[in-house]
């Protein structure tokens, strides 16, 4: 598995790389995101979701653990840290395959659920404003992606 890297120094770009993924994404897809607490993980999402022609406010759902948004494709955004030492089922499969994007913060907790092809993505802080975006493809559908995303 390639691993490809952006240096991001600031939310809004950000916000940028993400709004550019988005555009290459289409019904299906998963991203899961990892990082700490303020990392960058729903500034990240807000971006996907502007790219996929989402108007509504992006917050986390740390709550409510699904959040669901209609664009030009819908985008489900889950939070599944207090699923953490939970057997419960939400229905992630119907999410996976569904007619959606699906971003899950904190996906390691559920690695079991995931799909086998995804793109896992983890940010990681590196000064007040500084992250390292890392991507990291599962499958041919995502390894393409990134050479497409990052012009290899």
């Amino acid at each position: 598995m390639e691993i490809f890297k952006f240096i991001s120094n600031t939310s809004e770009a950000t916000e940028n790389f993400s709004y550019s993924l988005a555009k290459k994404l289409g019904p299906g897809d998963v991203i899961t995101l990892e990082g700490d607490l303020g990392a960058g993980k729903t500034t990240f999402t807000k971006g996907l979701a502007k790219g996929l022609g989402i108007t509504r406010t992006v917050n986390s759902p740390t709550f409510t653990i699904i959040k669901e948004y209609h664009g030009r494709i819908p985008l489900y955004h889950m939070d599944v840290y207090r699923l953490e030492h939970s057997d419960e089922d939400l229905g992630f499969d119907e999410y996976f395959e569904g007619d959606g994007v699906t971003v899950v913060e904190w996906a390691h907790l559920i690695e079991d659920r995931l799909p086998i092809d995804r793109l896992t993505i983890k940010i990681e802080h590196e000064g007040d404003t500084k992250r390292t975006i890392t991507v990291m493809p599962s499958g041919e559908r995502y390894q393409l992606l990134c050479e497409e995303l990052f012009g290899e």
